[in-house]
């Protein structure tokens, strides 16, 4: 029982009598309402499952109390109190939050706040209208709207779905046992005798589907390398559910084919220039992540260098192109679960974890994930970075029990140096603390070196590991010797006048005293910097030229 997205927990401290924070519990109240409603239990503490053992509630008038308070500090809340007794006998508070179907909840002075992760996040005002338009596209696979009778579905689509269901590995014993009607409004196809729109989407007649609003139309356009249009497959005719346009992206492409050779001891192996997985991946987030209450069509354009996804809406609020591998949020809850109970996708948040994976497994850059006020871009690179990476890459997956995120840092490493400071932004970690799961192994494996300290700490692929296998294409010191000039150079920019002593206890007393010599002296020779006093009094700025001019 984690905190997250639907449930916290408070310590029954946290009631102080006339000194408790009524404002930062209606805080939480509209947070949850504006999201997807939420549970807070009050007397359970962060980290425990269960309240303390012989725990009492002696005011049983508090939860009056309680319900009067979150009233008067907010609108558009509605909660239910309850006092429950745990497994262990002891009592804690629950107050459940409905989420707001229509409408947003704020403080009485007119604050917006929603729930993202575990953490209850202040709406800006240029973000109120966004928050608003992700209600709308969340409560959109819930509507019966069109009013179409539950028996007037595509039966074969229904019995396709059924065995998908009863098949799957990911669907527990307990959910197979119930029976077709059940397991239809179990997924939010059906709903008080009529269709969903999310059961007219999977299961529908074509006709229904048709009409449906905003049903999914997706185009896939080849360009030559004239930018010019030269193939063009359209899914616009109504007849495929998102489970068949998804099948037929992946197998009526012949793009997806294409691949290059490199040798592989005595065999040659074939590297796709787009994995299958990668594909299925990104087509299943714009699928499932799309507005459908919104116009507009998913493009899939395969360029002479490149591949672009482009999806209808903007991401979900709180997720941007900057923290999207760490960050999940779901925009269809219903369409995401049946996505993933029927394996079509990764579990919440590993979506692009498996995409970052499978390109830098192979040698290729990472996806540029770009939003503008209309639509999401996914771009990937079609050439590899280097075919070397990709043999250093698939020896040490064989060689050693990697995890997803150890293979991501890696294939980051392989390609170039990165600073702790570099690294966390990439992977939009907390500096070094978030990084240890990313670095994991690979240290203590020696496939990766690490030099320095704090931000001065420098990770890079173990030298002799990159020369055996990267035949001495990567100039290693070369690649370092630029990264510490900009750690120096950051430095002194934050610490003007500064001795060597002084710089290089910073950098990390670990770095060679020599190479940080020389790379002042050629910082000084080049004008970067300027300097004060002689030998052991000599203090290191930043040129004035560059001062005035940075």
């Amino acid at each position: 029982m984690e905190e997250g997205k639907l449930l916290d927990k408070k310590s029954l401290r946290f009631l102080k009598g006339k000194n408790t924070d009524w404002g930062e519990l209606a805080k939480d109240c509209i947070s949850f309402a504006n999201s997807h409603g939420g549970n807070i239990l009050i007397g359970i503490e962060d980290g425990d499952n269960l309240p303390p053992v012989n725990q009492k509630i002696e005011d049983k008038k508090v939860l009056e109390t309680i319900h009067k308070r979150i009233s008067e500090k907010s609108i558009n809340v509605a909660v239910v109190i309850t006092l429950e007794t745990a497994s262990n006998k002891a009592e804690y508070i629950r107050i459940n939050v409905a989420r707001n179907v229509n409408t947003l909840a704020s403080t009485t002075d007119g604050k917006y706040y929603i729930r993202i992760a575990d953490v209850c996040k202040p709406v800006m005002p240029e973000d109120i209208v966004r928050v608003a338009a992700d209600k709308n596209a969340f409560i959109w696979e819930e509507l019966t709207t069109m009013r179409v009778e539950k028996f007037r579905v595509d039966e074969k689509k229904k019995a396709d779905f059924l065995h998908d269901v009863r098949t799957s590995k990911r669907v527990s014993a307990f959910v197979k046992e119930k029976n077709d009607e059940e397991l239809l409004e179990y997924y939010g196809f059906q709903k008080d005798g009529y269709l969903t729109n999310l059961g007219i989407l999977w299961i529908g007649q074509r006709r229904d589907r048709s009409s449906l609003q905003f049903a999914p139309i997706i185009q896939i356009i080849r360009y030559n390398e004239r930018e010019e249009k030269v193939w063009k497959m359209m899914i616009d005719d109504f007849y495929l559910n998102p489970k068949e346009m998804l099948d037929k992206i992946i197998h009526a492409v012949p793009d997806w084919q294409e691949s290059i050779e490199i040798p592989d001891g005595a065999y040659r192996k074939n590297i796709p220039f787009y994995p299958e997985e990668v594909i299925r991946e990104l087509c299943t987030n714009a699928l499932v992540h799309k507005t459908y209450t919104a116009r507009g069509d998913i493009f899939i354009n395969i360029h002479q260098d490149r591949l672009e996804i482009h999806n209808p809406g903007t991401l979900p609020y709180g997720v941007t192109p900057k923290n999207i591998l760490s960050k999940s949020i779901r925009r269809n809850e219903n369409l995401c679960k049946v996505f993933f109970d029927l394996i079509l996708m990764e579990s919440e948040g590993s979506g692009y974890d498996t995409v970052y994976t499978k390109l830098l497994e192979i040698g290729k850059s990472l996806p540029v994930v770009y939003e503008d006020d209309d639509s999401v871009t996914v771009t990937i690179a079609k050439n590899f970075v280097s075919r070397d990476i990709i043999r250093l890459m698939d020896k040490a997956k064989n060689e050693f029990p990697l995890k997803q995120k150890e293979i991501i840092t890696l294939g980051l490493l392989a390609q170039q140096p990165y600073t702790a400071t570099e690294l966390s932004k990439i992977l939009n970690q907390g500096e070094e603390q978030g990084l240890r799961s990313w670095i994991g192994n690979l240290s203590e494996y020696d496939l990766v070196i690490k030099t320095g300290e704090g931000k001065g700490t420098l990770y890079e692929i173990n030298p002799k590991i990159a020369q055996h296998n990267l035949k001495g294409k990567v100039n290693i010191k070369k690649v370092q010797d630029y990264k510490l000039e900009e750690l120096i150079y950051k430095d002194i920019i934050s610490y003007p006048k500064s001795s060597f002593s002084e710089i290089h206890k910073r950098i990390g007393e670990d770095v060679n005293k020599n190479t940080i010599r020389w790379i002042l002296k050629q910082m000084v020779d080049k004008n970067k910097l300027e300097v004060t006093g002689t030998n052991r009094w000599t203090k290191y700025s930043i040129a004035k030229n560059l001062r005035e001019n940075p």
